[in-house]
C-alpha cells in the first residue's frame, strides 16, 4: 500500500528532514521544510560530525537496536546517494582501530567487548586482530607505529557537509519549498483543515524541547584540519582510558577528528584543554598532524533522550515527531527513515520491531473540533 499524494511540513531541515524531504517529494508528495537557519545547516548537529558509519565499533557504546540500524545503513546510504545529481564522498573500507602499548588492558576490554557483541549480533563481518605486520599493510601509514590493532571490515563512512549540500539541491529539483531562517512549531498548524498540510513531521532535534521537554544536548566537539603529510585511508579509533580518538579522512587530505563528548548544552567554542587533548592524541596517532593546518575547531549538541536511543511517537493527530538520535545520527538515519516512510504508507512498522525501536503511536491530544484527523496509513 502507498500513500496517497498529499502535502507535509516538515519542521527542521537538519540531516533527517532534508532526508524526508527528498524522498516524499520523489513519491509525489507536495513538501514544504522550515528551518530557523539557512541552506548550510549552520544550527543542526549533522553540520558538525564524523559521518562514521561504524555499527560494531559502536555496539561497545549502544544497544544492540541501534546496531543493526547501522548495519541497515550500509546498504542504504549507497542507494540513497545514487540518484542525487551532485555528488557526495562515500567510503567503505572499514575501520581500525589501535592503541598504544601501556593502554594494553584498555584495549583487551574493549576487544572482548566487541568479540562478544559480535555473538549476538551474527549478520556483522567479523573483525580481525592484526600484528603489525598485518597492520602496515591494511594502514601503511602506521607502519612501525603501532603493534597490533583491530580491523572491522565492512564499516563506513561519507562527508556529512557535502551530502547536506547535495539533498538542498535534490530539494530544489524536486519541487520542495523551503522556508530557510523560518522556525516552526507543531503548534503553529492544524493538519487536515483548510489551507493547511495533511501532516506535519518535526525533526527539529533540540530545537523540538518545547514540545519533547525529555530531550538533552551532549556536546562534542571536532577539528578539521588539512594534513597533506597524513595518508591514512579509513576511519581510525585510538584506544585511550581518558581521551580516545576517532580520526575520519576525507577527500584530499581533510580529517575530521573528535573525542569529547560533555554532558551539557553549552554551544561556546571549544576548551583550550579539549583542544590540547584531542590535538595531542591525533599527533600521536600520526606525527604528520604536527604540520596540518586546524580550518575548523567546532562544536555542536546532539539531541538525546534519557535512554540515549532515538523514538518516534504522534503527539496529536497528523503530527509525528522523530528525534533522539544522539551521536549516531548518519549511522541510524536510514533506518529511521524507512521507519517513518513504512509508519506514513500502512501505519505500521516492521522494520521498527527489527530495531527495537520505540514507536509512541498514541495521540496525546484529540483533532480540533471540525476537523479530520489524519492518520498516518
Amino acid at each position: 500500500m502507498s500513500l496517497q499524494p498529499s502535502s507535509f511540513a516538515i519542521l527542521g531541515a537538519g540531516l533527517m528532514g532534508r532526508l524526508l524531504a527528498v524522498e516524499l517529494a520523489r513519491q509525489g508528495h507536495r513538501v514544504d521544510i522550515y528551518d530557523a537557519g539557512g541552506p548550510a545547516a549552520e544550527n543542526s548537529a549533522a553540520t558538525v560530525a564524523a559521518a562514521m558509519l561504524a555499527p560494531l565499533a559502536e555496539s561497545a557504546i549502544t544497544e544492540p537496536g541501534v546496531v543493526r540500524m547501522g548495519h541497515h545503513a550500509l546498504t542504504r546510504w549507497p542507494e540513497l546517494l545514487a540518484p542525487l545529481s551532485e555528488p557526495v564522498f562515500f567510503q567503505q573500507a572499514g575501520t581500525l582501530i589501535v592503541w598504544h602499548r601501556q593502554d594494553v588492558a584498555e584495549a583487551q576490554r574493549f576487544t572482548r567487548q566487541l568479540e562478544n557483541n559480535q555473538r549476538s549480533l551474527p549478520e556483522l563481518p567479523p573483525l580481525q586482530k592484526l600484528d603489525s605486520g598485518a597492520l602496515e599493510q591494511v594502514e601503511p601509514a602506521l607502519a612501525h607505529r603501532f603493534n597490533q590493532g583491530l580491523y572491522l571490515p565492512g564499516e563506513g563512512q561519507l562527508d556529512n557537509r557535502q551530502l547536506l549540500a547535495a539533498l538542498v539541491v535534490e530539494m530544489e529539483r524536486l519541487g520542495v519549498r523551503a522556508h530557510w531562517n523560518t522556525p516552526q512549531s507543531p503548534d503553529a498548524f492544524t493538519p487536515g483543515a483548510l489551507g493547511q498540510p495533511d501532516r506535519v513531521l518535526d525533526c527539529r532535534g533540540l530545537g523540538a524541547r518545547g514540545q519533547w521537554g525529555a530531550l538533552r544536548g551532549v556536546r562534542g566537539e571536532v577539528a578539521r584540519i588539512h594534513a597533506p603529510d597524513v595518508t591514512l585511508q579509513r576511519p581510525t579509533r585510538l584506544v585511550h582510558p581518558r581521551y580516545p580518538i576517532y580520526i575520519a579522512p576525507k577527500e584530499d587530505h581533510l580529517f575530521v577528528i573528535g573525542a569529547t563528548e560533555i554532558e551539557s548544552d553549552d554551544r561556546s567554542p571549544a576548551s583550550v584543554r579539549s583542544t590540547l587533548e584531542l590535538l595531542s592524541a591525533a599527533y600521536a596517532v600520526h606525527p604528520g598532524f604536527a604540520e596540518g593546518r586546524i580550518l575548523e575547531l567546532a562544536t555542536q549538541c546532539r539531541p538525546t533522550l534519557p535512554d540515549n536511543l532515538p523514538a518516534i511517537r504522534q503527539t496529536r493527530p497528523g503530527v509525528l515527531e522523530i528525534n533522539g538520535l544522539y551521536r549516531h545520527g548518519f549511522m541510524i538515519s536510514p533506518a529511521m527513515l524507512d521507519v517513518t516512510l513504512e509508519l506514513l504508507n500502512t501505519g505500521q512498522s516492521p522494520l521498527s520491531e527489527r530495531f527495537d525501536l520505540r514507536l509512541e503511536l498514541e495521540p496525546t491530544a484529540p483533532a480540533p473540533t471540525g476537523v479530520a484527523a489524519p492518520a498516518f496509513a
